[in-house]
């Protein structure tokens, strides 16, 4: 099982969230149970291949 992790909050009726490997790539859902699967669905998107140019974050570490 891969853990990711996700920044989310709910705005009027709606919860938006991404990833926080991905936060350029922004969902919604009316529910917060369908804003995971949303994230869900955009992390496979992101992460086959299929869409070019995809803007990730990384992490140096400095000694």
């Amino acid at each position: 099982m891969e853990k990711k992790k996700f920044v989310y909050f709910q705005e009027e009726e709606m919860w938006i969230g991404w990833l926080e490997d991905f936060p350029d790539y922004r969902t919604q859902g009316q529910t917060l149970e369908e804003l995971k699967e949303n994230l869900k669905d955009i992390y496979d998107e992101l992460t086959s291949g299929s869409i070019p140019c995809v803007r990730r974050v990384g992490e140096l570490v400095f000694e």
